[in-house]
């Protein structure tokens, strides 16, 4: 199916003020978390809430920032969200994606509100 991407906003919820960022996130159903490059995390004042291991494509492990929270918006839905500052680009995971009843549409080939539930997110909790 090759890459998506999705438009998506960024905001520091600590800081309502402050400028959100808009940014093109690679959405990857296989990792789980939200992914933002060190210059976005400078740009929402994002704070360090801790470090944490993750092991990268190519088996590496790394020790990385965690920052939050993160207020994320698609469309008509948002969450909150931690993030690991890691990488060149934003990369959208499973975990904020089902937050906000997000799905992949593979006929379009972009990431879609669910069809099933467009005007609020779903959520099974049974």
């Amino acid at each position: 199916m090759g890459y998506i991407h999705a438009e998506i906003q960024l905001k520091n919820p600590r800081l309502p003020k402050l400028k959100m960022v808009l940014a093109k996130a690679m959405v990857n159903t296989g990792a789980l978390t939200l992914c933002i490059p060190e210059h976005v995390a400078l740009q929402l004042r994002l704070e360090e809430n801790n470090k944490r291991e993750v092991t990268a494509a190519d088996g590496k492990r790394h020790l990385v920032s965690y920052v939050g929270p993160v207020e994320m918006i698609f469309e008509n839905r948002h969450c909150f969200v931690g993030a690991l500052v890691l990488g060149d680009e934003v990369l959208l995971g499973a975990v904020p994606m089902d937050d906000m009843d997000l799905i992949i549409s593979p006929a379009h080939r972009k990431l879609v509100v669910n069809p099933e539930s467009p005007n609020f997110p779903h959520a099974l909790v049974k």
